[in-house]
């Protein structure tokens, strides 16, 4: 029982730590991938593509911010799939931008990857980009894609995806924006050693011809697209310095059908790239894909329950035959108790908005784990599907109601 509440714990600290300091370590002895060239100009057509399933709300934003980009005019193009959006999304664009973005549209609610690979029908330009409707860009996000595309060894390019937070705002979207400066630190590795493992759909750039068609009932199209477009040979490639904001998500309940939807996903894409799993002929990228994904979704969850049950069980049997003085596991246990406990005031104090800073490493660790055996619990019954849901963001009900 020891042994096994070693390992378990070992493989816990691994995923969010150990593989973090491990790739760190590997990128000092090789070094950093060289700095891009800037010297020469590099703007082939692009075509940025938004799914925006109503989300009127959002549009005079993002198109504003969309024309705003530091790219050739003549360059850039814009397709907008409002398709099954039932909020006049598609009459708006047509009324009000004319002729300067396409409009893909249609009465049936398909779902947002059946939506995408429709519209990857209709891009003719090299470079696809795909960006949310609710998400607003750095005016520079395009190009800085776009430059990593001179090497022809780099098939996709991912975005940074970056939380907006302020001091009121709640323990979850907080935790989530932590948990994303942390996601940036590891693909930033991640890139530098080999490839990243999973864009996120906020902002990604693709190859318009290494774009496959995706089953539509996919949950992580972003994961998905950019995994097997890795494990045709080339790079996904990191730029930090093109990234999407977006607000956290409205409220804890939110967040958790979030979450929930995306462990589920994940279990998903376990099973649809299975062949990713062998290490001799994908190397570096199945070392990435399993350390950096399956463990945090497929392994790590599981194993902190076992580590609580097996801790609970020596201690009890440590204070009942264990000479005076040796409490080891006993204090291990009762650790886990006060974080656990931590863990759940901080949910109270979500459920009643209140935030207390010291209490969201405990509360957002243990609400992604929980979330991720929801998500597990979800696949297996089979509850999948492809049509968007749309997450309420922190401010939307402000903006409606103002």
């Amino acid at each position: 029982m020891e042994i096994f509440l070693v390992v378990c714990a070992g493989l816990v600290v691994y995923t969010y730590v150990g593989y973090g300091v491990l790739v760190w370590l590997l990128v000092k002895i090789r070094g950093r991938r060289p700095a891009l060239k800037t010297d020469t100009v590099f703007a082939p057509d692009v075509t940025l593509i938004v799914p925006a399933y109503n989300e009127l709300s959002c549009l005079p934003d993002k198109v504003a911010n969309s024309f705003a980009q530091h790219y050739p005019a003549d360059k850039l193009h814009f397709l907008f799939v409002t398709e099954g959006s039932t909020d006049g999304s598609a009459d708006f664009l047509r009324s009000k931008y004319g002729n300067r973005v396409a409009i893909m549209e249609g009465t049936e609610r398909r779902g947002k990857v059946a939506a995408m690979n429709r519209a990857m029908l209709q891009v003719k330009t090299p470079l696809a980009i795909f960006t949310d409707a609710n998400t607003i860009l750095n005016p520079e996000a395009v190009q800085n894609l776009v430059r990593h595309f001179r090497d022809p060894k780099v098939g996709a390019v991912a975005g940074e995806k970056r939380i907006l937070t302020n001091d009121s705002e709640s323990a979850a979207g907080s935790g989530e924006g932590l948990y994303w400066k942390y996601e940036s630190f590891l693909k930033r590795l991640d890139s530098d050693l080999h490839t990243i493992v999973g864009a996120a759909g906020e902002l990604f750039a693709v190859r318009t011809d290494l774009y496959e068609p995706v089953e539509t009932d996919t949950i992580l199209d972003d994961f998905i697209i950019s995994l097997r477009i890795a494990g045709q040979g080339y790079r996904v490639a990191y730029e930090p310095d093109a990234y999407a904001m977006e607000r956290p998500s409205f409220s804890i309940v939110d967040e958790q059908k979030r979450k929930i939807r995306i462990a589920a996903g994940g279990f998903q894409s376990i099973v649809r790239l299975t062949y990713l799993l062998n290490i001799f002929r994908y190397g570096w990228l199945t070392f990435e894909y399993v350390s950096h994904r399956a463990m945090r979704w497929a392994v790590a969850p599981l194993c902190l329950p076992l580590i609580f049950l097996s801790n609970a069980w020596l201690a009890v049997r440590e204070l009942v035959t264990a000479p005076s003085g040796q409490y080891g596991w006993t204090v291990l246990f009762v650790l886990q108790c006060i974080f656990y406990a931590a863990a759940w005031v901080g949910y109270r104090l979500e459920k009643k908005n209140l935030r207390w800073k010291l209490l969201f490493v405990p509360f957002y660790f243990t609400f992604m784990n929980v979330c991720a055996l929801a998500g597990l619990v979800r696949y297996v019954k089979g509850n999948q599907s492809g049509t968007w849901e749309k997450v309420r963001r922190a401010g939307e009900v402000e903006l409606k109601n103002s």
